[in-house]
């Protein structure tokens, strides 16, 4: 991805935030002058990977296939000490997939906090961490037992939820013709280096063409 894509994504993204009302803590708006001379002061945003986060999974269709995100909370694994959970907020777009993947250890409630409809799949993993074409998910949606067939899309709207447990691939993206949606995430700790099995080989984190200057860092990048 290009800087001036991940910039203009990121702006995008705090005034769509705006617009629903969800203000982001400061560091949301620090440059690359202000990370270096807040120091070490600003040491758990770093341990806990806080911030944006702009990923194309490695397609290079971020239209197609990728998500903006901003981590508010997090803790660190195996910091019993520590928090034990994470909050996130995304934009995801009309049409815009975030593809099939589960979680081996977290456990997280995907919502939507605003705007459009948000579309949801899920298939259970099989011994081999395949896909379970068979089996049907009972799902938790605000606190209400939902029974759906493997594949079966579930949409939801504004306030509504879902609970996602460990092993249960799930893809989303947002409904077309209904607006981009901004939807929240409360889970256990976040860990996107050894937590994520997607389906299908990609990469997590973009490859940068530096064609500008950065406006803001992402959480990978700070000094």
């Amino acid at each position: 991805m290009k800087r001036s894509e991940i910039n203009r994504l990121i702006r995008e993204a705090s005034d769509f935030f705006g617009q629903h009302k969800f203000f982001l803590p400061a560091f949301a708006c620090w440059q690359a002058g202000q990370w270096k001379q807040v120091g070490a002061k600003a040491e758990e945003i770093r341990r806990a990977g806080l911030g944006w986060d702009i990923t194309d999974f490695g397609a290079g269709e971020f239209v197609k296939k990728g998500l903006t995100l901003f981590t508010i909370r997090n803790g660190v694994p195996g910091d019993v000490r520590g928090k034990t959970y994470c909050e996130k907020l995304m934009m995801v777009r009309e049409g815009q997939v975030t593809p099939l993947h589960f979680h081996f250890a977290k456990m997280e409630d995907i919502i939507n906090r605003g705007g459009g409809k948000l579309a949801l799949r899920f298939f259970w993993a099989d011994d081999k961490e395949g896909l379970d074409k068979g089996r049907p998910v009972e799902l938790s949606s605000d606190g209400v037992v939902r029974m759906v067939a493997a594949g079966e899309v579930v949409v939801l709207g504004p306030g509504e939820s879902v609970t996602i447990p460990q092993m249960l691939y799930h893809d989303f993206w947002a409904v077309p013709g209904h607006g981009p949606v901004m939807a929240g995430e409360v889970s256990e700790v976040n860990d996107d280096k050894t937590d994520n099995r997607f389906f299908e080989p990609l990469g997590r984190f973009p490859k940068i063409e530096e064609d500008e200057s950065p406006a803001f860092l992402l959480c990978s990048e700070y000094p």
